[in-house]
């Protein structure tokens, strides 16, 4: 499936898409981004979703403002609740390349292979990563998982992925790519 546009408008097809592809293929496994709550929300209304080992994986706090969590602590109860984890972490192409572009100017190794993953799309990016997350802090297992992220808000990219940790990110092997927009 491909976008003519990136953005929120697809969040309910991509979200329809990769849990039919993970159905289909005895996916278990699905990590999704959420750092509003937009996606995990609209998650929580699939029919099914009881079926499958969802991991929502939020902005680490203090990604906006020091000392902050933009992901609603209400919201993080009801999906807990529910039987959807919820996992806050570190983000393995951001925090630490951020932190040493900010200190010694010019880019880091993770910048450059966030920028790669970019030429593919950013949902794309997003979905390597939260893998890598979501992997690291053992709530999914090392096999072929589906990831769902975004550029901006909501869900534009789905892709089958082979999950690893981050100290083995260059295991981690996208497979397919169930949906992403044409141009990102």
């Amino acid at each position: 499936m491909y976008f003519e546009k990136t953005g929120i408008e697809n969040t309910d097809v991509t979200l329809k898409v990769a849990f039919n592809h993970a159905a289909s293929r005895g996916i278990r496994d699905i990590i999704a981004a959420s750092t509003t709550g937009y996606t995990a929300e609209k998650i929580l209304q699939i029919p099914g979703r009881e079926a499958f080992n969802i991991v929502i994986v939020t902005h680490n706090t203090g990604f906006k403002e020091e000392g902050v969590q933009s992901f609603p602590a209400d919201l993080r109860q009801k999906l807990i609740e529910s039987g959807i984890k919820v996992h806050t972490g570190t983000m393995v192409l951001r925090s630490l390349g951020t932190a040493i572009r900010d200190m010694a100017g010019g880019y880091s190794e993770q910048e450059l292979v966030a920028n790669t993953l970019r030429m593919f799309s950013q949902g794309v990016k997003v979905c390597v990563e939260i893998v890598a997350m979501a992997a690291d802090a053992g709530l999914i297992p090392f096999h072929d998982v589906v990831a769902i992220a975004g550029t901006g808000r909501g869900a534009d990219t789905a892709c089958l992925i082979k999950a690893n940790s981050s100290n083995r990110f260059f295991k981690i092997k996208i497979k397919e790519f169930i949906a992403k927009p044409k141009e990102a």
